[in-house]
């Protein structure tokens, strides 16, 4: 039986792996947008959402139920095997469908045609996300490696985009260097895989057994996807490029944010599965309860304090021409609190305890809501449409699945100190204020010190109250890494 992985050293190494997908975007996306400006990055960002819906039926809900499905045998390596080969099988039959339907649709539609090497370039994340077994090494709690490969890709990627992308006719260039900044490392996943599992095979197959709970999270993933990527969609189509580009601009903001709040639910997954199939269920209540706390403690603050300088987050990763993605920004900013909370409820509790069909249903309701309020706003509003359209579709999904889980959800909110948690943000928010009356100098570089001067102000006075009015879990995160430290660097002068 193998030994679990620390929890903190999971999310650690989560962490570092968060922060470097954000680093590369805010190093790299100041850089392409102003060569290929709302044109050129509308172009990408319409053929990424595109692809990603190729990309969704080829994985099936895969990624999701696979880190499940290993979790549960991952201390019998036979079974294992056996899961793993399973699962591969499966996909290698939907991957070969979505990519008959893919040059269908390329070869036919207008649109396409006239980029066709740029889709052709992009839907390479179709196979490589086939090969990657990202749910594997997951479901396994290797996040070191994950985290390590990652980071190697990413510094190579980050070199050929300085390298190769010069101008406004290298979107295709740039399109080329996105995918393999996103899945390049996949090809290392499916070499490496052979430490865990045999790839030899090891027969008495079963992949029907796979099939009704793949179904489930495909399902899952298909309303996701649409109140996710259809707005970007429906933006391509019923507007402009530019209209794309300005809304790409601030989803990208928000997608990075959003990837630092669920940091922790990412690698609670694995391990909550495996407490419930151990019947640990007072373990599993534990880190889940904790989860959703500091999903909370961490989301809210970063919502308000993005929308309060949203401007200066447009300017400083996109640019001056940029300002009508500022508004879009501020619509979708509550979101962070929205998909924190939904993250733990959903993926954290409903999903390892079997009751996958009520995330699935939560996700179909904002689904349908976003279709609408997209179909009802974009043509008027453009981008703010789009925005609002997301913004109510969280929002519904979030209250679906609180609906189901009133009674355990309920008392972990009770928990919350919110007597400290709302002061600590509104003094958060007068101790930065005043950085918006401040010239700290023109373009990006006054930017770049606008932010950096208010999030100091503001994160270090909302944490700082937190720790002076004694809230439980700042306290004991703050101070029980410090004490984790101490310890370490004596055992090193030992």
């Amino acid at each position: 039986m193998s030994k679990p992985k620390s929890l903190k050293k999971n999310f650690i190494m989560n962490a570092i792996l968060t922060m470097s997908s954000f680093i590369f975007p805010m190093i790299t996306f100041p850089y392409v947008s102003r060569i290929l400006l709302a044109d050129g990055t509308g172009k990408v960002q319409f053929a990424t959402s595109l692809i990603s819906y190729f990309t969704m039926f080829s994985q099936l809900g895969v990624p999701t139920y696979g880190i499940r499905a290993v979790a549960g045998v991952r201390d019998d390596k036979e079974k294992l095997s056996r899961t793993v080969q399973e699962l591969l099988i499966l996909r290698a039959v939907t991957t070969a469908l979505a990519y008959a339907a893919f040059f269908v649709i390329l070869l036919t539609v207008p649109r396409l045609r006239e980029e066709r090497l740029l889709y052709l370039i992009m839907s390479a994340n179709t196979f490589l996300s086939f090969i990657g077994m990202e749910w594997l090494y997951k479901g396994l709690e290797h996040y070191s490696y994950i985290t390590i490969r990652q980071l190697i890709v990413k510094f190579l990627s980050l070199i050929l985009m300085f390298a190769l992308v010069h101008q406004k006719a290298d979107y295709v260039v740039y399109g080329a260097i996105a995918v393999f900044a996103g899945a390049a490392s996949n090809i290392f996943n499916f070499i490496h895989a052979r430490h865990y599992v045999s790839m030899k095979p090891v027969g008495h197959y079963n992949v029907r057994r796979h099939i009704r709970p793949v179904l489930v999270f495909f399902a899952m993933s298909c309303a996701t996807m649409i109140y996710t990527h259809l707005d970007t969609v429906m933006l391509g189509f019923m507007t402009t490029d530019t209209d794309v580009g300005y809304y790409g601009a601030a989803v990208k903001i928000k997608t990075l944010l959003v990837s630092i709040v669920t940091s922790l639910g990412t690698v609670l997954l694995p391990r909550a599965s495996y407490y419930v199939k151990q019947g640990k269920m007072e373990e599993f209540r534990r880190v889940t309860s904790k989860a959703l706390r500091f999903a909370i403690l961490l989301s809210a603050p970063m919502s308000l304090y993005f929308m309060i300088f949203a401007r200066y987050g447009i300017r400083l990763l996109s640019g001056n021409g940029y300002d009508g993605a500022i508004v879009p920004m501020i619509i979708i900013m509550p979101t962070l609190l929205l998909i924190g909370m939904s993250n733990i409820t959903g993926m954290q509790i409903l999903v390892p305890t079997g009751r996958e069909k009520v995330v699935l249903y939560s996700e179909i309701a904002g689904a349908v809501v976003d279709v609408i309020i997209n179909a009802l706003l974009i043509p008027g509003m453009k981008s703010s449409g789009a925005a609002i359209g997301t913004l109510v579709a969280e929002a519904v999904v979030l209250f679906v699945q609180y609906r189901a889980l009133r009674p355990e959800v309920r008392p972990i909110l009770g928990e919350i100190r919110y007597a400290s948690f709302l002061p600590a943000m509104g003094l958060g928010v007068l101790a930065s204020v005043w950085t918006v009356f401040v010239d700290f100098g023109p373009g990006e570089m006054g930017a770049f010190l606008t932010l950096l001067a208010s999030a100091v102000c503001f994160f270090g006075v909302y944490l700082g109250f937190l720790l002076l009015t004694k809230e439980p879990l700042a306290t004991e995160i703050v101070f029980g890494t410090l004490k984790s430290i101490r310890q370490k660097l004596s055992r090193r002068k030992q």
